[in-house]
């Protein structure tokens, strides 16, 4: 066992003890004599049962969603960027199927591995992640959050990770797992800062990130876009990191965090003159504000999960889901 993990072991051993004192001091509430601040205690997010319910709600308001397209039915139970993105494609969805959709399928999720860490604060969270009957044998991965016991568990990150990618994370004697404070400086790259070094990465390049499908191969499938020829593509990529846009990070047992962001994308394709600008398809088209002369831009939000290890090296981006939210002609 190295140093750094006899260390953690002992803080949740003082952490546990606290634990049993908070409950005792719960105990006591209802004579008067104590009041605890959930928000200064170190407690777990949720109960299990708690979070397994929230998984099977979120998943029945989802499959009602795509069955009708309609974006109200869903609308409680997702936000920052799963908001965004599944917002616009139900709102495409309904303008290409006002009766909604003819090729709805049920999402079921199976083998759902829950892990809950224990922190102090607002908001708490939660990741779950299972096996789905979409997306070919991929790991479905869901964040869930809240800011107050009184509010309801909405899924913030939605993504998808080949099996076998995950890593173990740290856990206690309990099962409860560990949050990673966001501006935590033992990580290659500090979780508050990813979204805007990933969005320098893909303007510029560099050694942060490891070679992958999502950062030198998105960034190689950039560069031959821009050169097909009578059509001008532009990028502009941003970070997006503030209220429910902000990262989220679990210790995983080799130091490391697993360590989920948001980044904010657009996309300009200009027309040489007398040309006219293709538009991808039918779901862009039911975003488009204006008039498609010239030009498009289309903006949308993607959602990162990324291994981020302790002290140095590459990070690696497991999984990304990126997705329309809007369109403008020109």
């Amino acid at each position: 066992m190295t140093r750094e993990r006899s260390r953690r072991r002992l803080r949740r051993r003082d952490r546990n003890a606290l634990i049993a004192a908070s409950l005792t001091a719960l105990s006591l509430t209802a004579s008067g004599c104590v009041v605890v601040h959930g928000e200064r205690e170190v407690l777990p997010a949720a109960t299990r049962a708690e979070a397994a319910r929230a998984v099977t709600a979120f998943t029945d308001a989802y499959n009602e969603a795509d069955k009708t397209y309609d974006g109200s039915a869903d609308a409680p139970y997702v936000t920052g960027a799963l908001a965004d993105i599944d917002s616009a494609r139900l709102k495409a969805g309904h303008v290409n199927n006002p009766s909604g959709n003819p090729g709805h399928t049920p999402l079921a999720l199976t083998d759902v591995r829950i892990t809950i860490p224990e922190k102090a604060g607002w908001p708490r969270w939660f990741v779950a992640d299972a096996r789905g009957n979409k997306g070919g044998d991929a790991r479905w991965v869901l964040v869930f959050t809240r800011d107050g016991l009184d509010e309801r568990w909405q899924v913030a990150y939605l993504t998808l990770v080949a099996p076998g990618t995950l890593p173990e994370f740290e856990k206690d004697e309990d099962g409860w797992a560990e949050a990673v404070p966001a501006g935590t400086g033992e990580l290659a790259v500090r979780p508050d800062a990813l979204s805007k070094t990933y969005a320098a990465y893909l303007k510029s390049g560099g050694k942060t990130f490891a070679d992958g499908r999502f950062t030198s191969g998105l960034r190689a499938d950039r560069r031959k876009e821009a050169e097909k020829p009578g059509l001008v593509r532009q990028f502009i990529d941003e970070p997006l990191t503030h209220g429910a846009y902000a990262p989220l990070a679990l210790r995983t047992t080799d130091g490391g965090a697993l360590v989920f962001f948001t980044t904010h994308h657009y996309e300009k394709r200009t027309a040489y003159t007398g040309a006219t600008v293709p538009v991808p398809n039918k779901d862009v088209r039911a975003l488009i504000k204006g008039e498609v002369k010239q030009s498009l831009t289309m903006e949308s939000v993607a959602n990162e999960v990324v291994l981020d290890p302790a002290g140095g090296g590459p990070v690696r981006m497991l999984g990304r889901v990126q997705g329309l939210t809007s369109a403008q002609g020109g």
